[in-house]
């Protein structure tokens, strides 16, 4: 059993307190452990690259807009408030994967672009990093991921993420649609 050790004590809590089934809090402790380890794998991965999860994202929006995109966009394509993107572009910049340069017809518009370093590391690392996302499922057949998915669905439907408007993609991105 994967555990992390917050949940092993509620658990054990929950069973020394005389609750008898506890099938349904290990599934999710499971679950939320399991995610916890993919996060910190995730992180881990990208900062040998001098990035986060979030710049990583940034990275990838940028590459599909040549003409690169304005703060407040990366902000709503990416989930994040503008105060938070404002740290993530600074970062970005001062690494050298990125540049803002204004408008021309107003210089307090201002626009994201990759720099040559951007292109080259978000190329190299989508690649790589996809290829350990699917990795994790890898040994999976194809019934099993549809009843995960199935399940994990599910268990989405039961929390409040949908009433606090929290942003989801149902379906996939057309790997096709971009050119790494």
């Amino acid at each position: 059993m994967i555990f992390n050790r917050k949940h092993l004590a509620i658990l054990e809590a929950a069973e020394q307190g005389g609750l008898s089934d506890t099938t349904g809090l290990r599934l999710c402790f499971e679950l939320m452990a399991a995610a916890d380890a993919i996060d910190r794998d995730c992180a881990t991965r990208l900062a040998s690259y001098q990035l986060s999860e979030g710049k990583f994202v940034l990275l990838f929006l940028l590459h599909s807009s040549a003409d690169g995109l304005p703060p407040h966009v990366l902000a709503e394509q990416s989930g994040v408030t503008r105060a938070t993107i404002t740290g993530l572009i600074d970062g970005l910049e001062r690494d050298g994967f990125v540049e803002r340069h204004q408008g021309n017809r107003d210089r307090r518009s201002i626009t994201i672009l990759l720099t040559e370093k951007g292109v080259r590391s978000i190329r190299f690392l989508f690649r790589k990093h996809t290829k350990w996302i699917r990795s994790l499922c890898s040994d999976l057949s194809q019934e099993e991921s549809r009843t995960l998915s199935a399940l994990l669905r599910r268990i989405w439907k039961k929390t409040q993420a949908e009433e606090r408007n929290i942003d989801i993609a149902i379906g996939g991105v057309n790997e096709k649609t971009w050119k790494f």
